[in-house]
């Protein structure tokens, strides 16, 4: 792969020093802080994230961008954990949500990264469920955590592979912050989310999230009323928020930009 051009970076990022490979492919180290939430997204110039249908949406809407499944990589690799909600879950049917998942050939960079930074072999999948309807077969809840209610706790127990575990979570409709301070509490601090649209749109709603990675498609998809395409945010009014970039890179005609969200 062509390296990722990097066109600007603020001054006093945090820094991994990233196995050859990977610094070499996204032009330069890179690092996130301890503890950290932290969202990534592909979307078109006209800003549709998803589209309908039984299709993964990120391949669709990056035109199968190989940089952008690289960077996808390198986030999950430095994540303790991969949080999604139950859509996403059923959507990548089949995935694991592992890094080489995204760009196999970064396989051994990958493993060496978590190595170095101290984490388990992979992070842990979190798929948050209020209805509990999700599909037992999934090779991804062989190591997995599902937050979700009594209801949806009652609806998969006795149903679920060894791997996975339950947690549920009392307040309804859930709270995300709740949601965090039980993750946290099980050791998992550096927490990567890759949606759906309502999951990120509450954790921006409730000031949780504290970065954004965003991949800017050269495409253009429109929007019809009531076609299911949805832009990166869904179900709430956020009025405006304001971001603060930290870094943008170049590959070809995509673009890699990077925002930290401060909470109101």
């Amino acid at each position: 792969m062509k390296p990722i051009e990097r066109l600007f970076e603020r001054d006093g990022l945090p820094r991994f020093a990233l196995p050859a490979g990977l610094a070499t492919s996204y032009g330069g180290d890179f690092g996130l802080a301890r503890p950290l939430l932290y969202a990534n997204f592909v979307a078109s110039v006209d800003g549709v994230v998803t589209v309908p249908g039984d299709v993964e949406s990120g391949g669709v809407v990056s035109g199968g961008s190989e940089a952008d499944r690289f960077v996808m990589g390198v986030l999950r690799a430095a994540a303790d954990a991969v949080l999604i909600g139950a859509g996403t879950f059923r959507a990548g049917a089949g995935d694991l949500w592992h890094p080489e998942a995204a760009f196999p050939a970064a396989r051994g960079p990958f493993v060496e990264l978590r190595r170095q930074l101290g984490l388990r072999p992979q992070p842990l999948l979190v798929v948050v469920t209020a209805s509990g309807h999700i599909d037992p077969a999934q090779p991804a809840l062989g190591d997995c955590l599902i937050l979700t209610t009594a209801q949806g706790e009652s609806r998969m127990r006795g149903n679920l592979p060894n791997g996975a575990s339950i947690a549920v979570l009392e307040a309804q409709p859930f709270n995300a912050r709740s949601m965090l301070e039980l993750l946290h509490a099980r050791g998992l601090h550096v927490i990567l989310t890759e949606g759906g649209p309502t999951l990120v749109g509450q954790l921006l709603a409730e000031n949780l999230l504290d970065e954004l990675f965003l991949t800017t498609s050269p495409r253009l998809f429109g929007k019809r009323s009531g076609d299911g395409r949805k832009s990166l945010v869904d179900g709430v009014d956020l009025g405006g928020r304001a971001l603060e970039l930290l870094s943008v890179g170049r590959h070809e005609s995509h673009l890699f930009l990077r925002y930290a969200h401060r909470a109101p």
